[in-house]
């Protein structure tokens, strides 16, 4: 089943991206101003301080580009996704 869009495009095109790369977009309906959570493909403990790699996705941001960076750059700053864990 395919998620609901994104009502702002700079940010829908960026959660469409991460989606390509294997990130989960998690849409929550009711919570606030937070329209959904983008959950990494590869949580680690290690990562963030001991917390798995999830962003909220806020639906209506004063600037939408800059939220679409900030997400995009979070991601792909992520120490688990697009890289292969070690096991030793």
């Amino acid at each position: 089943m395919a998620r609901d869009r994104h009502p702002k495009k700079e940010i829908e095109k960026v959660l469409r991206e991460l989606e390509q790369l294997g990130w989960t977009v998690e849409r929550r309906v009711g919570k606030g101003h937070a329209w959904g959570l983008l959950r990494c493909p590869k949580p680690r403990e290690d990562c963030r301080c001991g917390l798995f790699c999830q962003m909220t996705i806020n639906s209506t941001p004063q600037n939408p580009s800059n939220h679409a960076a900030k997400l995009r750059q979070k991601a792909l700053g992520c120490i688990g996704a697009g890289k292969e864990q070690d096991d030793g």
